[in-house]
């Protein structure tokens, strides 16, 4: 739990494995996913490097394993999933996978391949066949005298070569003796099959192209046909094109062609038609038995293949991601050692070295690997423990900027603070119920929620933040209940200390009725918890809660940044940065505190001194100055005006404390702008006029020792730079310095008015989500309870859901959204401004449970 206050120590190690335990350990690494290796070969070409041929090995393994995934998918075949992880296979196994996989993939390809073939000739059979029933439609009808009709007019011959410029009469459907005409003049016909989409195109084409010279018929085929190459239902029709001569022939071929036409022979006579119908029936019958052998053959081949695929991409997918880290390991000058540097936790070393001795042992090596720290002046990664509860929050910081190494994590604040503020402007008990309830149910189902992967990135990213929505969900109870307000109307608990000293006449015949705070009659003790009900049904309700909300949004905001400017005291601290304690710190502080958090002093002092009740009448109720131009004359130094019986100040001496406040408060400016400068500058002189004084190592070598004390002063620098994300100033110039604290300190003191002004988004948010309950209320749910009897009891029913809907679409999901965000923009900006750099690099161990997420994640994409 340490590392979420700051992040965990790391040390930067160097790892010697022999050759032929290397696989073994790394597989060990991988299923503790604690170390953080790093690139020794960054200028090497990834296929010159040594293990690429085992890495294409996994590659052509993991594709053969997508093509059996597919095909499982298109069958809709489940594959079992235990949830367990078997360990990385041995090297000696991929050779036993290989040949299984390339086993299934030939079986599962040929039997494709027959399938594709079965398919495409049943296919033909099954358009041969309404083929031929069309077609014998065709020539019934020819024979039976319907060639006379009108339709048929377009198939006229008119060739004036033989007619002397008559015209024929109809042509004859069937075919002439060859007796009665030349052969080139003999009418014959093409059948066969196209896309139903196509067919008004094809039929103007032949129309076109053959200058009205053919005679069509086309009738459709009812039930869908199956596309033996893609799989898909396709419609199409069938048609007989009768035409004279072979130009038209070629003609009307090259046009069936060009639309993708599929032509088949179809016989003269009525009884070679009738022949070949039965025959295709038969054929077609014996395909089916075929293709259900076949299919039933391919369902076992994927039924036994999805037993074991998840476990399949679980050992590729480990194995892979060994040899990607090999490749990233130095061989040494023997060939027989693998070098390697790593990012560890300091306090995981001993895990890890027995994760290493447990590798050794598995490889039977006789070897022991050797795990060394190294000393280094690079950052170490940031390095956050989290759990499923605090890893939401987490997320939520690293989305801003990952923290720099050992700087102090917002995130155990956050958990607190950003729920809290989101209650705030939220605060209503029925809305934060339905969040609260939504929240506990992904909670309490969160292992079968976890197990349904989806790809919906909405559903992904409420089920990530589960914890958050719960959290704000039960603090907007709270501060519901303390707003007393729930759907836009009041709880009545305790009972309202408010009470009618009129009598009932005047209550009557008045509408609006002013109650005296300051009554003896009735005044008692206040409401227990929050708001007094009675404020709910109050005309002045939207004046008294603007007052009261503005305050507490003030007195949280200044509470927030101060508390931001002290975590930033523990990053100076720990990193032994006095300067920046006494030139930044101290005057941040003193300036924050004599000039805003000397404001909300004010407002508490004007709560409790000030009342309806008080005999005095200075502290009466109407004398009660405002803070706002208090606090606008006190920065202003303009005197206030006197009034004669109320006094513009709260207490004796106000005026002069005042004035020394901000007096104070204004030389804090000078000194946060140029106190660190000098004192950089200052030490800089001094350690230039400082002689070097040789130093003697244990061998006696002066410049040695010499360079190493330098090199040792350097690093502690480079460390004490970048305590808290900040920048080293060893190497910057004193212009560059002053530039640099100028801007930072301008941003700190307009800040200080902008972040406090900011906060005042608590009291806007939280009014308008009030407002909007309220009208919806009013406008819609009203409507439904001013009916009465069984017509009344239907519009309540249907209204109720109308606002049911309303309220969870824009009340919780919108303006829960909106609070959200501005919550989260409090949580970036006007907080973690105050101490947080967020200039480190997130810790990423090699780790076989982050990898088989991603793996798993982008194969169903």
């Amino acid at each position: 739990m340490g590392s979420l206050f700051r992040s965990e120590e790391m040390t930067l190690c160097q790892l010697f494995l022999q050759s032929e335990a290397a696989y073994a350990c790394v597989s060990e690494l991988g299923e503790l996913g604690l170390v953080q290796f790093r690139d020794l070969n960054p200028d090497v070409n990834a296929f010159q490097r040594k293990f690429v041929n085992e890495v294409r090995r996994c590659d052509e393994m993991e594709r053969k394993l997508r093509y059996l995934e597919k095909e499982i998918k298109k069958d809709g075949i489940p594959m079992l999933d235990t949830g367990e992880s078997p360990e990385a296979p041995q090297p000696r196994e991929m050779i036993d996978l290989e040949a299984t996989f390339e086993k299934l993939e030939n079986e599962l390809r040929e039997v494709n391949q027959n399938a594709e073939a079965l398919k495409r000739n049943f296919l033909e059979l099954t358009e041969l066949k309404h083929i031929l029933r069309k077609t014998q439609v065709f020539f019934d009808e020819q024979e039976g005298g319907m060639h006379t009709t009108e339709s048929m007019t377009r198939a006229l011959i008119t060739d004036e070569s033989r007619t002397g410029g008559k015209t024929m009469g109809p042509v004859q459907l069937g075919f002439l003796e060859k007796s009665q005409e030349p052969e080139e003049y003999l009418p014959c016909f093409v059948a066969g099959v196209i896309l139903r989409e196509r067919l008004p195109a094809f039929e103007r084409m032949l129309w076109r192209a053959c200058r009205g010279n053919v005679f069509l018929r086309q009738a459709m085929i009812e039930s869908p046909l199956e596309d033996p190459s893609t799989g898909d239902k396709v419609y199409k029709s069938v048609f007989i094109i009768f035409f004279q001569g072979d130009q038209l022939k070629t003609r009307v071929k090259k046009i069936c062609e060009g639309f993708r036409a599929t032509l088949y022979p179809c016989p003269e006579a009525p009884t070679d038609r009738r022949e070949m119908a039965m025959g295709v029936m038969t054929r077609i019958e014996d395909l089916n038995t075929v293709l259900g052998q076949t299919q039933d053959h391919r369902h076992r081949v994927l039924v036994a293949a999805a037993k074991n695929l998840k476990n399949w991409f679980v050992k590729v997918r480990k194995i892979k991601a060994i040899y990607h880290t090999l490749n990233l390991f130095n061989l040494d000058v023997t060939q027989k050692c693998l070098i390697a540097e790593c990012w560890v936790p300091l306090l995981d070393i001993e895990t890890i070295q027995i994760a290493l001795r447990r590798g050794t042992e598995r490889s039977g090596s006789s070897v022991p690997p050797i795990l060394n720290r190294m000393e280094t002046f690079e950052d170490p990664p940031t390095y956050n423990r989290t759990n499923k509860f605090t890893s939401a929050f987490q997320a939520l910081i690293n989305a801003y900027g990952v923290a720099s190494y050992r700087e102090m994590n917002p995130a155990p604040y956050t958990i607190i603070t950003f729920p809290f503020l989101f209650a705030v402007m939220f605060g209503d008990l029925g809305h934060g119920a339905i969040m609260a309830l939504f929240g506990l149910w992904m909670v309490l189902k969160e292992k079968p929620l976890a197990a349904k992967k989806t790809d919906n990135e909405i559903w992904n990213i409420f089920f990530g933040g589960r914890y958050i929505i719960f959290l704000m969900g039960v603090f907007s109870m709270y501060t519901g209940f303390v707003y007393n307000d729930i759907f836009s109307k009041s709880l009545n608990v305790f009972g309202s200390a408010w009470s009618i000293n009129y009598n009932t006449s005047t209550v009557m015949e008045n509408k609006a009725l002013q109650l005296d705070p300051g009554s003896k009659d009735y005044s008692g003790t206040p409401y227990p918890i929050g708001l007094d009900p009675v404020w709910q049904v109050a005309e002045n309700k939207i004046i008294f809660l603007n007052a009261y909300k503005m305050k507490i949004s003030i007195i949280f905001g200044v509470i927030h940044m101060l508390f931001g400017v002290f975590v930033g005291l523990f990053n100076h601290r720990y990193f032994k940065n006095k300067l920046a304690i006494y030139c930044e710190f101290i005057p941040q502080v003193i300036f924050l505190v004599f000039l805003f958090f000397y404001m909300t002093l004010m407002m508490f002092m004007k709560w409790t001194k000030y009342s309806a009740d008080s005999e005095d009448v200075r502290f009466s109720a109407g004398c009660a100055p405002s803070i706002l131009i208090t606090f606008i004359n006190m920065v202003l130094f303009k005197a206030p005006e006197k009034g004669v019986e109320c006094s513009p100040f709260m207490f004796a001496g106000q005026e002069g404390l005042q004035k020394f406040l901000v007096i104070i408060a204004l030389l804090c400016v000078p000194w946060m702008l140029l106190a660190k400068p000098i004192m950089i500058m200052r030490s800089r002189k001094e350690a230039a006029h400082q002689p070097m004084v040789p130093y003697s190592n244990e061998n006696g070598d002066a410049e040695t020792g010499l360079n190493q004390q330098n090199a040792t002063q350097g690093g502690a620098a480079v460390q004490q730079g970048a305590g808290g994300g900040g920048h080293g100033h060893d190497n910057e110039e004193m212009s560059e310095i002053f530039i640099h604290q100028g801007i930072h300190t301008i941003e700190y003191v307009l800040g200080s008015v902008s972040h406090t002004a900011s906060y005042l988004r608590l009291w806007a948010l939280s009014l308008a989500h009030a407002q909007l309950a309220e009208v919806l209320w009013n406008m819609v749910l009203k409507n439904g309870l001013q009916q009465g009897g069984w017509i009344g009891g239907i519009a309540l029913w249907a209204i109720f859901g109308f606002w049911a809907v309303l309220t969870v679409g824009i009340l919780v999901l919108m303006e829960g959204l909106s609070a959200f965000l501005h919550t989260l923009r409090l949580h970036w900006v006007e907080f973690q401004s105050k101490f947080y750099a967020g200039l480190g690099y997130a810790f990423q161990p090699f780790s076989f449970e982050v990898i088989l997420e991603t793996g798993s994640s982008s194969t169903e994409e």
